[in-house]
């Protein structure tokens, strides 16, 4: 799946609200915890983490990419 954004990056917690992974933002610091969480193949799981255009994340097997909207 395709995650557009027209900011130059997005921090991991907006981008599992956007996705719909979790509803609020106080859910984040659960939320990063809870799910398999992966930045480029990397496990992640600072909720504040920035997010660029071209970086790949990874949510309980499954994948988004985030492109910049242009």
């Amino acid at each position: 799946m395709v995650i557009e954004i027209n900011t130059e990056y997005i921090e991991l917690q907006q981008l599992l609200k956007l996705t719909g992974w979790i509803s609020t933002g106080g859910e984040a610091k659960i939320a990063v915890k809870r799910y398999d969480i992966k930045l480029n193949g990397e496990k992640e799981d600072r909720r504040g983490k920035k997010i660029y255009p071209g970086d790949t994340v990874e949510i309980n097997g499954k994948k988004y990419e985030v492109r910049l909207c242009i």
